[in-house]
């Protein structure tokens, strides 16, 4: 390593004193573009393309494909702190084996549970997601609409699933309940 380190330095310290002065350059050299020289290092590269740790990993493999019954619930109005669950049932609809790989909620409020198991073609099963509706609350209702992406053998390979509704909380001394 101390070679490479001082071979490079060398390198530097030659091209920096055999610049060319213009005056003494014929018309031939001047029109040749000059080709900077490099130190040749062993670089490896990676035999696959970099792998982003925070996206799931696409299935591979045979593809098949989901019908859920429904992609949207409305879960009415709750109260501030109740946590509300609702099942969104599915069916593997394809002729291959149905293999979800994640399933990730777009905040860390709504969380779901999908089954790890291979569903069968033409099985059902149901994926269970959980919206925790603490400190998301407005007096009157504020609205809220959450997102999750199931990632699958599926084409595409991503499928949205939403849960929304209104979250209310109780009036204080700080928050009317009519403010005018």
């Amino acid at each position: 390593m101390k070679r490479l380190g001082f071979l490079f330095a060398l390198s530097l310290m030659v091209m920096a004193s055999c610049k060319n002065d213009a005056s003494t350059t014929d018309t031939a050299e001047a029109a040749t573009p000059s080709v900077p020289t490099t130190t040749a290092v062993n670089t490896p590269t990676p035999a696959t393309p970099p792998v982003n740790i925070n996206e799931p990993a696409v299935p591979a493999g045979p593809i098949t494909t989901i019908e859920f019954k429904e992609t949207e619930h409305d879960f009415g109005m709750v109260m501030e702190g109740e946590k509300v669950v609702h099942e969104y049932a599915f069916t593997n609809t394809g002729e291959e084996p149905l293999i979800i790989s994640n399933a990730k909620g777009s905040c860390g409020c709504t969380v779901p549970d999908w089954p790890r198991e291979p569903i069968a073609p033409g099985a059902s099963s149901v994926i269970k997601v959980q919206f925790d509706s603490k400190n998301k609350g407005k007096v009157g209702g504020g609205l809220q609409s959450k997102r999750v992406t199931i990632t699958a053998n599926t084409d595409p390979v991503n499928t949205y699933l939403t849960i929304k509704g209104k979250v209310d909380k109780e009036a204080t001394a700080e928050t009317p309940a009519n403010p005018s």
